[in-house]
């Protein structure tokens, strides 16, 4: 059966070009980067089963990993419900030159619940629809052709694990679900004693990296780990532990801070006896502090920094949660550069590992959403406690927020301690968002607390737009429908507009859906869309920074289904505004 994307699609320029053999083929890590890896991206077999089935399917089908079974990429399109199994399989060999070491089995990500089998051999599992795994295959392999079995189930909003914005009836600012693998799937051998993990540690007063090395395999016999850092291939330091000692620091003479305006990286490598990763660094700084009037203001190295961008839903016509292809995911980024933007709130999902690495190179500074999960905010109480104007606490009443089960809680906290942990050497990453408009929000003041411990690095937006709890680093205000206030910043807490906007225009021909729209404003021209949104950068925003506003997160990238009110057309083959006026709006706006 040959593949093609599922008839009566939208397509991105880059999903027309598609082939099965050229399907993700870049390395994923590049943060910690080896020469030598297998991608297992390509046609796969496929079976969709009742859950309750314990046994293997017969397979009859193909799809294209690593897009999601639900997208028109995958060539399938077709939903997968709480109540089915999806299976994958592929078969692999090993090089006759690889038979000795271990050998690992890598997943950027499977949504939401993944079993995997080798040869028949159970060789692990895992729970979490946005995080990379990976387990050691080596005693499951034999010489020749091997098996490889993957059981997903995804429940989407008929549970309470973070999913974002997925649902499986799609609506409004809802969206298309993802299930099974939507990453990249890899294979990696390394010695028996080998560099499994690295934290990075900058910091941009003192002039050094800290660099912390995690070793798997045999750890018998400690060894000595050596780093080693280099600017434009110039050597500039280097460090080396005693044996059985993982942690090494680094002095980095004449620094070079990172910044939108100057994104400077260093290249570091890492080497143990018989094994050796190239990775790379920034030297910056993420702060509050006071600007020349004494107002509290979100900094930059050590200066009050303007921050503008927009929210970013990371959803694609053809692949949904996953881009057509690496180029287009970068082609998105350095669109939002070279318009001016310096930020971007990554929009309750987490990306893959070279979409924070293109962050880096491009100078655009991230702030992170865990994926909201449990119950989105929708009852009555709630929406007359937003409408009034309450902060409803979230500490006790957990019914609320769809946490009454203690297993939710645990969950969300287990995953977005992994995803910190996963995203912790990037330097584009300035802050976490852990809540979103309420979305299964508890415990936020003390979540606030335990994330700022957990990373001081970085800033903390404990309650994006709904439901302060008075904690975090930010006021954080959502504003559509009306005018944006004029608020002042805390002597503890910035002032920031994390989501306003959301002005519509639809254009039929590039439209996910022409006969249904979406929007907070609609604009029947883009003349008319360009004007209003001049006007709102002009009158009501730049206003606000100069009585202490640190930020603006503007609604959003792209079109996303039916929701219209992008800078871009779903399909990105749009710019919905005139380019020319607003990026001159947006270096007006952050002195660029």
């Amino acid at each position: 059966m040959s593949w093609r994307p599922a008839p009566d699609s939208l397509l991105t320029r880059w999903g027309k070009d598609i082939q099965p053999d050229s399907a993700w083929q870049e390395y994923p890590r590049p943060q910690m980067a080896r020469s030598e890896w297998l991608n297992l991206n390509g046609l796969w077999e496929y079976a969709i089963t009742p859950l309750e089935q314990p046994s293997k399917p017969n397979f009859t089908n193909q799809i294209l990993v690593p897009f999601p079974i639900e997208s028109a990429l995958s060539g399938v399109k077709r939903p997968l419900l709480p109540n089915e199994k999806l299976w994958y399989r592929r078969h692999f060999q090993i090089p006759q030159d690889r038979q000795n070491g271990h050998i690992l089995l890598h997943f950027g990500a499977v949504d939401w619940e993944a079993r995997v089998r080798v040869n028949g051999q159970e060789v692990g599992q895992h729970q979490g629809g946005y995080l990379p795994f990976w387990f050691d295959i080596t005693t499951a392999l034999h010489a020749g052709e091997n098996e490889l079995l993957v059981a997903v189930w995804d429940p989407t909003d008929a549970h309470w694990q973070p999913r974002g914005k997925q649902v499986l009836q799609p609506r409004s600012i809802w969206y298309t679900a993802v299930s099974g693998i939507w990453q990249t799937v890899w294979l990696e051998p390394v010695p028996d004693t080998y560099i499994s993990r690295l934290k990075l540690i900058p910091d941009l007063d003192r002039s050094t990296l800290q660099v912390e090395v995690s070793l798997g395999g045999d750890l018998s016999a400690p060894v000595a780990i050596q780093a080693e850092a280099s600017d434009a291939g110039q050597p500039l330091a280097s460090a080396q532990s005693a044996p059985g000692e993982h942690t090494l620091t680094l002095t980095i003479p004449d620094p070079k801070p990172w910044s939108p305006a100057s994104p400077h990286l260093y290249d570091l490598s890492i080497s143990i006896p018989g094994d050796r990763v190239e990775s790379y660094f920034a030297l910056r700084k993420f702060s509050l502090g006071p600007d020349s009037q004494g107002r509290t203001r979100l900094c930059l190295n050590n200066q009050p920094f303007f921050q503008y961008g927009p929210l970013d839903q990371g959803y694609w016509p053809d692949g949904l949660y996953t881009p057509p292809s690496d180029t287009a995911m970068r082609w998105d980024l350095a669109f939002l550069k070279a318009i001016g933007c310096n930020m971007l709130r990554k929009h309750v999902k987490v990306e893959p590992a070279r979409y924070y690495y293109y962050c880096d190179q491009l100078g655009l500074i991230v702030w992170q959403d865990m994926p909201s999960g449990a119950k989105a905010v929708g009852d009555v109480p709630s929406v007359s406690a937003i409408l009034l104007g309450y902060n409803r606490p979230d500490d006790r009443e957990f019914t609320y927020a769809g946490r009454e089960e203690p297993a939710s809680r645990e969950e969300f906290r287990r995953e977005l301690e992994e995803m910190v942990d996963h995203l912790y050497n990037f330097p584009c990453i300035a802050v976490w968002v852990p809540f979103n408009e309420g979305w299964g929000q508890f415990q936020a003041k003390e979540i606030a607390a335990w994330l700022q411990t957990l990373d001081p690095t970085r800033l903390v937006d404990h309650a994006s737009g709904w439901f302060d709890q008075r904690s975090g680093d930010f006021r954080s205000l959502h504003v559509y429908f009306k005018r944006l206030p004029r608020f002042r910043p805390e002597p503890e807490r910035a002032a920031v507009v994390s989501e306003f906007g959301g002005y519509s225009l639809l254009l039929p021909e590039h439209a996910w859906n022409p006969g249904v729209q979406f929007g907070y404003r609609k604009f029947k021209s883009s003349a008319a869309l360009t004007e209003a949104y001049l006007r709102l950068l002009r009158k009501e925003l730049q206003p606000l920074v100069s009585v202490g506003l640190s930020a603006a997160i503007y609604t959003q990238t792209t079109d996303v289904e039916i929701e219209v009110n992008g800078y871009l057309s779903y399909d990105r083959e749009v710019v919905k505004m005139d380019l020319e006026q607003i990026t001159q709006a947006h270096k007006d706006l952050t002195g660029a």
